[in-house]
């Protein structure tokens, strides 16, 4: 297998803000190519842990098998998506932890294999998926959907002006008898489609992010992600993220936004505000020089928490679901 490289973004920073504990039990849930874990390990004492996870079967071949094996007693992985949170921390007795990182999106690893189908600047199967063997690929999406269904994903994931007229081209592809099933085909597609151009940006560019966020539920997952770390940080625990485009870094802003502030029942005009189980620490984004090292981390930014000693609210009780009599 070829070792496609991968230059982690905001190393340091993200680990400085991670680590406050150097005995503590943390958690890597985006692994890559394990640029943070190696550096958490640095940062941790002998009895200090780290558990890290990734849906690519090739980040875990690459954390355990080759040159590149992490062989550290306080380091394990587990082939899992952010969903997977709480099983993987019962599964290794783990009630809480001291911090969580999740760096959201494709590695560049994903991205400069053609075979992985997640780039217009490599012809290979239009795949897409970071896990392959699990779900559907953006081809297989594209030979079912409708067109409404096509523009609406392009549109609202893509934020695409021209998500229409792309899709109408797609479909009309697909019922002449040549469905998309390559990165090529779906740029050419596109580029017909698109009557303007964006400065710097291959016309292509928002309609294969539209695709890659719905093949692998990037916001579902990264929702279900920062509601597990909530649960399972223990108080004075940090959450850092680093996203990179705004569909995630709004639904990041948001949560920690939501959980920094009182809590009131508005059923309830008098009753004492709950405590905020979070508190924003820090916005962070990549400096001049990592810009110029790696023109990829200029999306980039990272976004830190604090989790407070205010107790988790009750889980209310649902709702009889009987009917009257």
């Amino acid at each position: 297998m070829t070792p496609w490289q991968h230059r982690t973004v905001l190393l340091h920073e993200a680990v400085d803000a991670l680590v406050q504990r150097p005995d503590g039990i943390f958690l890597d849930g985006t692994y890559g190519r394990g640029g943070h874990s190696r550096l958490i390990l640095q940062h941790l004492l002998p009895s200090g842990r780290l558990l890290a996870t990734d849906r690519d079967p090739e980040a875990l071949a690459d954390a355990t098998t080759g040159a590149q094996r992490i062989d550290d007693a306080r380091f394990s992985i587990a082939h899992a998506r952010y969903a997977d949170f709480p099983a993987v921390l019962d599964a290794a007795g783990v009630a809480q932890l001291d911090g969580i990182l999740l760096d959201v999106g494709v590695s560049s690893p994903q991205i400069d294999n053609p075979e992985r189908g997640f780039s217009f600047r490599f012809d290979g199967p239009l795949d897409m998926r970071m896990d392959p063997t699990r779900g559907e690929s953006a081809a297989q999406f594209l030979e079912r959907a409708d067109e409404r269904r096509i523009a609406e994903v392009i549109r609202d994931l893509g934020e695409e002006r021209f998500a229409a007229a792309i899709a109408k081209a797609l479909v009309a592809r697909r019922e002449a008898g040549a469905p998309v099933r390559r990165t090529a085909e779906l740029a050419e597609v596109v580029a017909r489609a698109v009557k303007t151009r964006e400065r710097g940006q291959d016309p292509a560019t928002r309609t294969f992010q539209a695709l890659r966020i719905l093949v692998n539920a990037e916001l579902e997952e990264l929702e279900q992600g920062l509601n597990a770390a909530l649960a399972r940080l223990a108080p004075g625990g940090r959450l850092v993220v680093i996203s990179f485009h705004s569909l995630e870094d709004r639904i990041v802003k948001t949560f920690i936004a939501r959980h920094s502030r009182e809590a009131y029942d508005r059923r309830m005009p008098l009753a004492v505000g709950a405590a905020p189980l979070l508190h924003a620490v820090a916005r962070i984004k990549p400096g001049e020089a990592e810009v110029e090292a790696n023109p990829r981390s200029r999306s980039a930014i990272l976004r830190v928490a604090e989790r407070s000693d205010a107790p988790l609210p009750a889980v209310p009780v649902a709702p009889s679901s009987r009917r009257r009599a």
